[in-house]
């Protein structure tokens, strides 16, 4: 194969070669004249086109910023502000920063980053038309914006000078100022502003700061290969390819560099396998900043969410000059860090530098993020691991108000007083894996409150099985919990593969608070940009559940930390409309060997009322390393939510949850369906929730009389000209029952007495149908009801012989006056009647009496939940 001693002296062999192919070639002919005339049309419109676009470039142009040196080093950082729009903190481009002259950096380092950003760096004069025309492909396929085609240079310019926008004026600017920059500064001068200006993450500008951070190295010539490629894999995504907090991403898109480096033969196949093999974790030497983040978790939530926001990158964040306003409350946040970073407020915090804490405060009605603590201990960086929105372990029992009883009253439209039996149970998997409750007890039948209230785990599970998975997953995910693509019964009881971090709790839970309307938790506002332009964040809210669901949780979760048997008593804070539940995950069999008996490895406390909303998990930054003992470690999360609710709280008149017409109220008997022959139901009269529409139709057997009204008989007496409506009712029972007496002539059901009387007396009957109901009731509670009717003839008809006389021989004038006289002897009877009547009834109303709930102290040594 011939050699070539340039690329100009290969390029011109070829177009040679070219050249002497086509003379060998015949002649095509000439186009038709036709064609010849398109031709000329579509090249005037080209020029045209050519000559617009031209002068709109021009414009664009016109208004670009001028290229200031000092900007090329320090891009101005971006500036956060909390609720009040209060400056608290900014991120400056020029903080730990070190940086680095072009002559300091090996050539495996620049190769590495040219490799992945810009491989043909040193052949363009700023823009790749290359790189360009596949962008402009994709863009047209895509849509706008949909990929890039950013030089180096560019990626320079744009962090320096230029908004993060995505548009057409910006990118003219963009690759305009890239000529300019080419024409005043040289390949190694723009290479090394590039590399002293990127973000790295863990607060770290510029691969001289980088590489203290990684890898502990000051001298930048001791970066490896290996160290070179996972540097440059960071700038595109510098929390998602942090190699400290996410390695397996970190060092699949290291690997990815060492590749392209081998594929342009920058590096030899050998030297990419050896860098290739190294691990990662093996790889760093982690050394944070030494100086310390404010409100570190808060802030690394902000930058989270503005690096998702499309059109900004991360590196923006340190160089594009944003105005970021947050939802941040700043004195929730600093009290906040004082309740879980010191040992000022809990004493029983475990002697263990891996014990930590996922705490979240959120607006109730918002979602708005007030506070967020994601580290037990202080840390002495920024963007390091958030145990609030990114750990945090097993839901346990939290999970049963999203999972199982939020969708049983949603899809399957149960009330609070719904029964179940609490008995032994298994899941329906292959192998009918029993249910225990913790302690391994059972309790018989339950209604879903008590359920919930005691956390017992076999309702739970049925309750799930009733509604099904699937809805189940469906009304976590319409709450913002991601619980995989399949669950299983076993979650249920906060059995889930994957933790559950605290923000997300948070945002569940808040749901149930807001009347069942869900907002996505966030920490940004609002952002401005330096070219006056903002940006408006106010996250869309989605109704997650009806809202007697939201209702009816909430009121059920009041009697966790205010009812004797709940589990969440020591959360409770006096005076304040609270709602909350405790969760517990557990070890498993063979991690319980390894334990004390009773110790667990997270604990949950998750809580609201209708201004704020917090979630917090206690455990171990790594399941296995460490437990939380029997006793009072595991009220840790107890005790950090009522102290800081109590705190929030403080001062504001908190209103209780409000019950929605759709919530109708019922008396109900415990205790009365199927038990176990050693449980002795409570027999007391409560109050539970239903879906209105849907309250129990009483019977005769659910109050204390066992007896019902019979041989019901209505007649009618022409002489008397009287309906005499009479019953029987056993007189054994008949104590303290009375009877209403309601009469429909035709027009609809009234009430016409109510008395101890077994009979009534309907005097005048008009002719036609009459309905009597007759309801026996016992201090205002319906025993039993039945029904009966009568027809009442017309008036009959006189003799044809003597139309004006009667059978005695009395003229019609005659029966007519005396009729009138008895008329007004019967009114003046009925008069007096009606008025005994009156006064019996209002001495019955007043000797009735209400029954008082008592509380049922037999369950305080029942189970918790598991």
């Amino acid at each position: 194969m011939s050699e070539y001693r340039s690329r100009t002296e290969k390029r011109r062999a070829r177009e040679t070669a070219r050249k002497g192919n086509k003379n060998t070639k015949k002649r095509r002919k000439k186009k038709s004249g036709a064609l010849k005339k398109s031709l000329v049309s579509a090249l005037i419109v080209m020029l045209v086109a050519i000559i617009g676009g031209t002068a709109t470039a021009v414009a664009m142009i016109s208004n670009a910023p001028p290229i200031d040196a000092d900007e090329l080093v320090f891009a101005e950082g971006s500036t956060i502000y909390d609720q009040d729009d209060n400056e608290i903190f900014r991120l400056q481009g020029t903080e730990n920063r070190t940086y680095r002259d072009i002559s300091e950096m090996p050539e495996h380092m620049k190769d590495a980053f040219i490799a992945v950003e810009d491989y043909r760096f040193y052949d363009h004069m700023g823009i790749d038309v290359r790189r360009i025309g596949g962008a402009i492909t994709s863009n047209i396929t895509q849509g706008f914006g949909s990929e890039g085609a950013s030089t180096i240079t560019q990626q320079l310019v744009k962090q320096a000078f230029l908004s993060t926008d995505q548009t057409i004026e910006r990118k003219v600017q963009e690759q305009w100022l890239s000529v300019r920059m080419e024409q005043q500064y040289s390949k190694d001068e723009i290479l090394e502003m590039y590399l002293n200006i990127n973000y790295f993450d863990e607060s770290a500008w510029g691969v001289g700061e980088a590489a203290i951070r990684y890898f502990n190295k000051d001298d930048l010539s001791e970066l490896t290969v290996a160290d070179s490629a996972a540097l440059a894999a960071i700038p595109r995504r510098p929390s998602y390819y942090n190699p400290e907090s996410n390695p397996e991403n970190a060092e699949e898109r290291r690997n990815l560099v060492i590749s392209l480096m081998e594929e342009q033969e920058l590096i030899t196949g050998d030297e990419a396998a050896e860098a290739r093999a190294v691990d990662i974790e093996d790889q760093l030497d982690y050394t944070p900043a030494e100086d310390e983040g404010m409100y570190e978790s808060f802030v690394d939530q902000v930058m989270n969410e503005v690096e998702n926001i499309e059109g900004i990158e991360s590196a923006d964040l340190y160089a594009a000059g944003f105005d970021i306003y947050t939802t941040l409350d700043p004195d929730a946040q600093a009290y906040a860090e004082d309740v879980i970073q010191t040992d000022d407020y809990i004493a029983q915090y475990p002697d263990n530098e891996d014990f930590q804490v996922g705490f979240t405060l959120l607006d109730t009605e918002t979602g708005a993020l007030r506070a967020m603590v994601g580290n037990r201990q202080e840390t002495d960086e920024q963007r390091g691991w958030n145990h609030a929105s990114t750990g945090g372990g097993q839901p346990g029992s939290t999970i049963k108000p999203i999972l199982d009883y939020g969708p049983a009253i949603d899809y399957q439209q149960w009330s609070t007083g719904e029964p179940l039996v609490d008995e032994p149970h298994s899941y329906t998997d292959v192998d009918e894996t029993e249910v225990t409750n913790y302690g391994g007890g059972y309790s018989g039948e339950v209604t879903m409150r008590e359920a919930l209230v005691r956390s017992l785990n076999i309702p739970a599970v049925k309750a799930i099985q009733e509604v099904g998975t699937d809805d189940a997953q469906a009304f976590a995910e319409g709450l913002g919990l991601d619980l995989g693509d399949e669950i299983y019964e076993s979650y249920a009881l906060g059995g889930t593969e994957e933790g559950v971090p605290s923000l997300d709790m948070a945002g569940a839970y808040a749901a149930f608070g807001n009347d069942g309307v869900y907002n996505e938790p966030h920490a940004v506002r609002k952002i401005e940009f330096r070219d006056g332009r903002e940006i408006e964040f106010s996250p869309e809210s989605e109704r997650a559940m009806n809202d007697y669901t939201a209702y009816m949780i909430s009121d059920m979760l009041k009697g966790v930390v205010s009812d004797s048997s709940g589990t969440g008593q020591r959360a409770n804070i006096e005076g304040l409309p609270l709602a909350g539940k405790t969760g517990t995950s557990n070890f498993d069999k063979d991690q319980r060997a390894n334990v004390p008996e009773g110790a667990v490895p997270d604990v949950w406390f998750n809580g609201y009322t209708t201004d704020y909303t917090a979630a917090v998990w206690t455990g171990h930054s790594n399941r296995g390393d460490g437990y939380l003992a029997a006793g009072e470690e595991q009220q840790i999360a107890r005790d950090i939510f009522r102290i800081i609710m109590s705190n929030v709280h403080e001062g504001e008149d908190t209103a209780d949850f409000s019950q929605p017409n759709s919530v109708c109220e019922s008396e109900m008997e415990e205790g009365s369906g199927q038990l176990p022959s050693d449980f002795t139901p409570s027999n007391e009269i409560t109050t539970e929730l239903f879906i209105c529409g849907n309250e129990p139709q009483e019977t005769s057997d659910t109050y204390e009389v066992d007896a019902s009204i019979s041989e019901l008989d209505a007649t009618y007496d022409e002489e008397d000209e009287e309906i005499v409506v009479s019953w029987d009712f056993p007189e054994d029972e008949a104590d303290d029952v009375t009877f209403s007496v309601s009469h429909d002539p035709g027009d609809g059901m009234s009430e016409v007495a109510d008395s101890d009387e077994q009979e009534y007396v309907l005097s005048e009957p008009e002719s036609g149908e009459h309905s009597f109901e007759v309801v026996a009731t016992q201090d205002g509670n319906s025993i039993d009801s039945a029904e009966t009717s009568v027809d009442v003839p017309d008036g009959v008809e006189d003799d044809e012989d003597d139309p004006d006389e009667d059978e005695e021989g009395r003229t019609e004038d005659e029966d007519d006056e005396e009729d009138d006289e008895e008329e007004e002897e019967e009114e003046e009877g009925d008069g007096d009647e009606d008025e005994d009547e009156d006064d019996d009834e209002d001495n019955e109303n007043d000797e009735e009496d209400d029954e008082d709930d008592e509380d049922d102290d037999d369950d305080d040594d029942d189970d918790e939940e598991n």
